[in-house]
């Protein structure tokens, strides 16, 4: 059976699914509950809002990998003819099954909605991996239908793709361009008489704010204000979170630190924040430049965000990444205990160690210590279930900072950013696209030292 517009025949959503032994006229529920969800059930679809900078946008990631349907998933078509369809009204949009590319792939910079897509983007990837866990948890009885909207907005910070960005040339309309999808798919949604809410807003950014002072405050605005405007549309009364990675690659000079990164952990755990970090993005596959992501680490981002959003979203549970509780000094010992999400803890060596720049960090593994400023000799580090102890000896006697994972190096690894750590837990989740292991790797944090 061919895929058809939701507009024609919404049944069609449910009777067939990529890569399904199932028979064509085998309908699958639109909603599922699962054992120990702590949620009702989903609606029958459900949005995700992606938006972000160049990484939200698939920077550099060719070639297409994720070309195929993904299950039931979809994506709003705008009925192209001369000039994409811009009201959330008109009889061209549609509802058709989602794979990469999004849209059309932009012929310049910066892109603006729509032409603002670049190539693979995590969303389709996202899609298989929310359904593939849903189906496995279900034992194949359920399904699980989302809806994705990418609308970011290549090299841009913040204030542009906000609620209230000042409009140019060709950016500025990332968070207006949201609001008219979720409004479109809304109406589509009703038409077929279909139930339809956000989920979640993806967002993938801070290269272009890596070093602003006022990013953590950016972040908790720009979710608040999509809990306001988004419900007033879909009338659901579900928070919705705000999913999001730490970007490790600027600024890119040697010994800089990637304040953005440290700013979204910040704002992930502020009272009352809806932010959820899903972890760091420094362990996966780089396209040459060492700041984009190629095609397949791209879908590597996006297996990751559907664990997590199957997590948080489908079973309604805390999530927490691997990352620092506490830090406490005896001698020239320091133990650090971490939130390990999968224990133990262990040393991925198919990362490389960092270079020997500077030399007092070189056998930190990714962690970093000083006082006042000044580095201080890092000899080793164990790890144990969920401890790590960092020697350094000569250490002086008064408050030291450690950090992980958040200086640039002299040279990025190979294909990879200029900030990374070697440390992860034993997660064995293998992504449902890429089959390659996704355990959890330590964020970039900084922490103090009594």
């Amino acid at each position: 059976m061919r895929w058809q517009p939701l507009t024609a025949l919404c049944s069609l959503l449910l009777c067939c699914r990529a890569g399904s032994e199932r028979g064509a006229g085998d309908a699958l529920p639109a909603t599922v509950i699962l054992p120990g969800s702590e949620l009702g059930p989903a609606w029958d679809l459900n949005g995700v809002i992606g938006t972000g900078q160049s990484l939200a946008v698939g920077a550099q990631g060719s070639p297409l990998r994720a070309t195929s349907a993904s299950f039931h998933n979809l994506k709003l078509d705008l009925g192209n003819r001369f000039f994409p369809a811009s009201s959330a009204d008109s009889d061209r949009l549609s509802l058709v099954p989602l794979s990469e590319p999004i849209r059309a792939l932009a012929r310049g910079y910066p892109g603006p909605y729509p032409r603002n897509i670049y190539g693979e983007t995590p969303h389709t990837s996202m899609a298989s991996q929310i359904t593939q866990l849903v189906l496995d948890a279900s034992a194949g009885r359920g399904d699980y239908v989302t809806v994705h909207s990418v609308v970011g907005e290549s090299g841009q910070p913040l204030s542009v793709i906000a609620k209230d960005a000042v409009r140019g040339k060709a950016t500025g309309v990332a968070y207006e361009s949201s609001l008219f999808e979720t409004r479109a798919i809304a109406r589509l949604a009703k038409a077929a008489q279909r139930s339809f809410g956000v989920g979640a807003i993806v967002l993938t950014h801070g290269e272009t704010d890596a070093e602003s002072p006022d990013y953590e405050r950016g972040l908790l605005a720009l979710w608040r204000n999509y809990n306001a405007d988004l419900p007033r549309i879909t009338g659901q009364t579900r928070a919705i979170p705000l999913l999001l990675t730490q970007q490790s690659s600027c600024p890119i000079e040697a010994g800089t630190l990637a304040r953005s990164a440290l700013a979204a952990w910040h704002a992930s755990r502020a009272a009352d924040s809806g932010l959820v970090c899903v972890g760091p993005r420094y362990q996966y596959s780089y396209a040459v430049d060492g700041v984009h992501l190629d095609s397949l680490g791209y879908d590597q981002l996006g297996e990751k965000y559907g664990q997590i959003y199957f997590e948080t979203v489908v079973r309604g549970r805390a999530w927490r990444p691997l990352s620092p509780l506490s830090a406490r000094r005896e001698g020239d010992l320091i133990h650090v205990e971490f939130h390990v999400p999968v224990a133990p803890l262990v040393w991925d060596d198919q990362l490389p160690p960092a270079p020997a720049s500077p030399a007092e960090w070189a056998a930190g593994r990714g962690f970093e210590l000083s006082a006042r400023g000044a580095k201080l000799t890092i000899t080793d580090v164990e790890i144990g279930s969920s401890r790590v102890v960092i020697h350094a000896p000569g250490a002086p006697r008064e408050p030291l900072l450690v950090r992980y994972a958040a200086t640039a190096t002299s040279n990025p690894r190979l294909r990879g950013a200029r900030r990374w750590g070697q440390l992860r837990d034993s997660d064995p989740f293998v992504g449902a696209t890429t089959r390659t292991p996704q355990p959890n790797y330590a964020v970039t944090f900084e922490l103090e030292v009594p």
